[in-house]
């Protein structure tokens, strides 16, 4: 079938959604209807803000649909007043009830952020790397009733950079997705492809992240205190308490004893001293390990960067 006469509802809500929304409509195809969550407020002002699918979908001419949910009788009959052909997701937010699922002639194909079965659920990005993945990836699904439990239609590698944060790493997802989506639909429409049952033995899930999940101890490992920091920096953010005092790791590094930065009489130090405060330098004992701050907020002040304030501190000190 021709791009132009395929029928396509686009599901998705942010920027990772976005960009395969923008491959969809660069390519040709025929997307009739976008969903997506709807506007939320943001920011301390708690201004009302679009998603980056709906202002993408109005840019272009496509209408666009914020239903709260889906399990409506007005939500399944706005989706049937499109006949689709197809309904694509990515990062949409929502389980598609199969009323929903039935109506597409070539059914639904899903873009997940993992490579299923690994990291089903809804933060397969962040997990990733708070567990030290070193390959991610996005897979081609075709939908069913479950979270993303569904027949894999194909998938694509990516690797995570040592000191990858999760913007990045989502950015490069949704860029890879959009690269191969438009030929997994060609391939799909004609009958080229076909789907396979994921091993449900190998299965993991990944829970949304929680607030509380930011907070690390200086007694852990530099290098499970850095994949929180670059996991958790858009948000919650990395952070260790002291009393009631919050200190936020932005950014970080996992440094060696062997670069020569660290004095030989602080190696054996106790766990959260600082260790070195010149310049760029603010590196911190760990439980094993040493970790380089690049970026922090101190209680009730603003993000800097080390460089801006690793004055203030004092090897052989605590940070906090």
């Amino acid at each position: 079938m021709d791009r132009r006469e395929l029928k396509v509802i686009f599901m998705g809500t942010p920027e990772f959604a976005g960009t395969n929304l923008k491959a969809l409509i660069e390519n040709g195809f025929n997307v009739v209807l976008a969903l997506c969550q709807p506007d939320k407020p943001v920011g301390r002002k708690h201004i009302l803000t679009a998603p980056p699918v709906k202002v993408l979908a109005q840019e272009n001419g496509i209408e666009v649909y914020q239903p709260d949910t889906l399990r409506t009788e007005d939500a399944l009959n706005r989706l049937k007043e499109c006949e689709p052909d197809l309904i694509v997701t990515a990062a949409y937010g929502k389980i598609l009830p199969k009323a929903i699922l039935d109506l597409p002639v070539y059914g639904c194909i899903n873009c997940h952020g993992s490579l299923l079965p690994a990291r089903r659920g809804a933060s397969p990005v962040q997990r990733a790397i708070l567990e030290g993945d070193k390959v991610t990836g996005v897979t081609f699904m075709k939908m069913d009733v479950g979270m993303d439990t569904g027949d894999i239609i194909d998938e694509v590698e990516v690797d995570i950079d040592p000191n990858e944060h999760t913007e990045s790493l989502m950015n490069r997802l949704a860029e890879a997705s959009a690269a191969k989506l438009p030929e997994i639909i060609d391939r799909w429409v004609s009958g080229e492809l076909t789907a396979t049952e994921q091993d449900d033995s190998k299965a993991t899930s990944c829970p949304p992240i929680m607030p509380e999940e930011g907070e690390f101890n200086w007694t852990q490992d530099a290098a499970d205190i850095h994949n929180r920091v670059r996991a958790l920096s858009s948000w919650p953010g990395a952070f260790v308490m002291k009393d009631d005092k919050k200190l936020k790791v932005l950014d970080s590094e996992v440094v060696s004893d062997d670069d020569g930065l660290i004095p030989e009489e602080l190696k054996n130090t106790e766990p959260g001293t600082v260790v070195k405060a010149k310049g760029e330098n603010l590196i911190v004992k760990c439980g094993r390990g040493f970790l380089k701050v690049k970026e922090l907020q101190q209680p009730g002040g603003k993000r800097l960067n080390a460089r801006d304030c690793a004055h203030n501190f004092a090897a052989g000190k605590p940070i906090i």
